[in-house]
Order: structure tokens, then sequence, then C-alpha cells
């Protein structure tokens, strides 16, 4: 064995490199030159074997980025690990944003239900009005009895209640003097109400065209009774009061109500006498009728 001369350093052993993309293998990084610049590799763990300083740690991927480098995320604005996204994905922000556009649609869609549907919840517009079992008690016929004095001690009534309708009828016999052993006119009215259904179309399409089925009558819309009025009359005595009828009817609808006060006559029943103008009985059943309806609302 040859001396080793004292100022010769001993030979270094060739140690042996490492893999390629390992932790020990130096990083390069893209220099403006375009050449690249080595970093030094990060220092073993303490853990590692004191004869092999390249030893790479063990990891669960010893390939991977180096130690210190977060790992790549495929969504760079995903959520932070652990976050948890409501039911049905987007975040918390577009819930939100749904949310506020879903009440807003629903109040559209409320408001336009409303507006064509009319009264929610299938309650009806009776406008305060009830049914009545005898509804000749509250016909009031004060100004008619101008006319007919004599008042009818036993009118007939009638009624029928159902889910749907309500309805109420009085016939009234009208007598002038007690000495009329019949009757000289007739009085009816009627009151229904609807709970289920407008009656608006119909009533409108019924009484406004009311002289289409019959050739005598006439037709008139009025103000200041409910919702709509219409005034039918019908005179067919041709002026001289000593044949023919003559008939006044008013017709109404306030809210889900509708009603009928209807006075008719025929000029054999007066004798040698001529009945009342028209004139004179419509202004006397417009009078009743406005007191009748006072006393439906508020009883």
């Amino acid at each position: 064995m040859q001396d080793r001369p004292e100022d010769v350093p001993a030979q270094a052993h060739a140690q042996p490199s490492p893999p390629p993309g390992s932790a020990a293998e130096p990083a390069h990084t893209p220099t403006p030159e375009g050449g690249s610049q080595a970093y030094p590799a990060p220092s073993p763990r303490p853990d590692s074997a004191p004869g092999n300083p390249y030893q790479v740690p063990q990891q669960a991927n010893a390939y991977g980025p180096p130690p210190g480098y977060p790992p790549a995320q495929h969504y760079p604005y995903a959520p932070p690990p652990g976050f948890s996204p409501p039911p049905g994905g987007g975040g918390a922000g577009r819930a939100v944003l749904w949310a506020a556009v879903g009440a807003v649609a629903a109040s559209v869609l409320w408001a336009g239900g409303i507006h064509l549907l009319g009264p929610l919840g299938g309650d009806p517009d009776l406008g305060g009005y009830r049914a009545r079992a005898n509804l000749c008690s509250s016909v009031d016929y004060t100004a008619l009895r101008t006319e007919y004095a004599e008042k009818d001690s036993a009118p007939t009534h009638n009624s029928l209640k159902h889910k749907a309708l309500d309805q109420s009828y009085c016939s009234i016999s009208l007598k002038r003097t007690t000495s009329s052993a019949y009757s000289d006119a007739y009085l009816s009215v009627q009151m229904d109400l609807h709970k289920e259904t407008d009656p608006s179309a119909e009533f409108t399409a019924l009484w406004s065209e009311y002289n289409q089925r019959y050739d005598d009558y006439e037709v008139e819309k009025v103000s200041g009774f409910g919702d709509e009025a219409y005034l039918v009359t019908e005179d067919t005595t041709s002026g001289s009061g000593t044949s023919g009828s003559r008939a006044v009817i008013l017709a109404v609808r306030d809210g889900w109500m509708t009603y009928q006060m209807s006075w008719s006559v025929y000029t054999t029943s007066y004798g040698t006498t001529s009945p009342p103008d028209i004139e004179d009985v419509s202004r006397w059943v417009k009078t009743d009728t406005r007191s009748t309806l006072e006393d439906l609302r508020s009883g």
C-alpha cells in the first residue's frame, strides 16, 4: 500500500446523482437571458440516513412538487378547502341572488293573481250584504205606497242557501184601497249572493241587452246604485192607458250581490182609470231600492 503524500488531499468519492424530479435535485428557474439559475437543494430531513445526504424523504408522491410549495388547484377561484357550498352548488352568493330573484317573481305573480282573479282565498265580494230567510221583512216600498196605500199583510217569500249561492225572493200584492178585490199591481224583489263566482259579466250581458229579448222594453244605465245598475221599462198602453201593460225593473249589482225590484201592472186591473206613469213608478222604485239595499246591508 502506497502512502499518500501529506500535502495531497484525500480523493473525494464519487456520489450518485439524485433521480430526476426528486426533492434533492436543484431547482432551475428561467432567467431573463434565456438560461436557468440553480437553487440549492433543500437540506435533508434530520431522520435521513447519515451516510446518504441525497436520500429522498418518504412522501406520498416522491415526484410531487418541492416541499413548501402548495399543490396546484384545478379551479383557482373555488372555495377554500373545508368550505361546503349550499346544496345545489353555486356558492352562498348565488343562492342569495336566486332567493332575491325568486321573491321578486313571486311578488309579481301574486299581484297578477290579485288583478286577474279577484279576491284571494275564495272570499266573495259580498259588500256586507246578508241573506234573508224572509226577504219581505226587509223590503221597503214606502214610495210605492204613494199609489198603493193598502199594505199586503201576507206577502209571499222563499229562499235557498247553498255554498255557491244564497237567494232570497219576495212577492207583494199592491192595492190602492181596501175595497180592491184583487191586486192592482205586483211587486217582486230578489237578492242573490254569489259566493263562488263573480256575476259581473253575466249581469251586464243580461240587463244591458234586455231589450233584445222583448221589443217593448227599453234599457237605461243608471248611476248611484252599487257598481252597476240598469232601469228597464215597458209600456204597451199606447198612451191610452185602457189596454196593455206597464213594467219597471231596477237591476243592481254591488260586488258579487245582484238585486232586482220589479213592478208590473195590467191596465184591466184599473178598470176605467189609468195606472201611474212610467216616470213616476221609476222614481218610486229607485227610492225604495235605495232604502231596501241599506237595510239588507246593515242587518
